[in-house]
Formats: structure tokens, C-alpha cells, sequence
């Protein structure tokens, strides 16, 4: 004979599985530990420095220079 199933019960826990992956697809898209979270930010912050040590004098960029 086959087993008896509770419908509600069984839509619980399909809804609590599907929630779970939800969870762990939130949790590996931002789920950085506070130490790559740091190194991360310290590496823009490298980048940006090395970017404006490489500006040239007087050059402003913005395009309103007078001739």
C-alpha cells in the first residue's frame, strides 16, 4: 500500500527548501567576511591613489580650459 501523505505538511517543507536555497544563494552572492570586505575596499583605495599619482599637472579633466 502506498504511504499516506500529508499535503500541508508537505508543501511546508518544500517551501522551507526552496527558502533554504534562496538563503544560501544570498549568502554566497554577499556573504564576504569582514577581512575580504576589508582587503577589498584597501585594494580600491590603492588603485584610486595610484590613479591620481599618475594625473598630469594642470590637467583637470573636465574640458574648461581657455585657449
Amino acid at each position: 500500500m502506498a504511504e499516506i501523505i500529508n499535503f500541508r505538511q508537505a508543501r511546508k517543507n518544500l517551501k522551507r527548501t526552496e527558502k533554504g536555497k534562496k538563503a544560501q544563494e544570498n549568502r554566497v552572492r554577499s556573504g564576504l567576511s569582514k577581512i575580504e570586505k576589508n582587503k577589498r575596499m584597501d585594494d580600491q583605495d590603492r588603485q584610486s591613489r595610484d590613479l591620481d599619482g599618475k594625473l598630469l599637472d594642470g590637467a583637470s579633466g573636465n574640458g574648461d580650459e581657455a585657449s
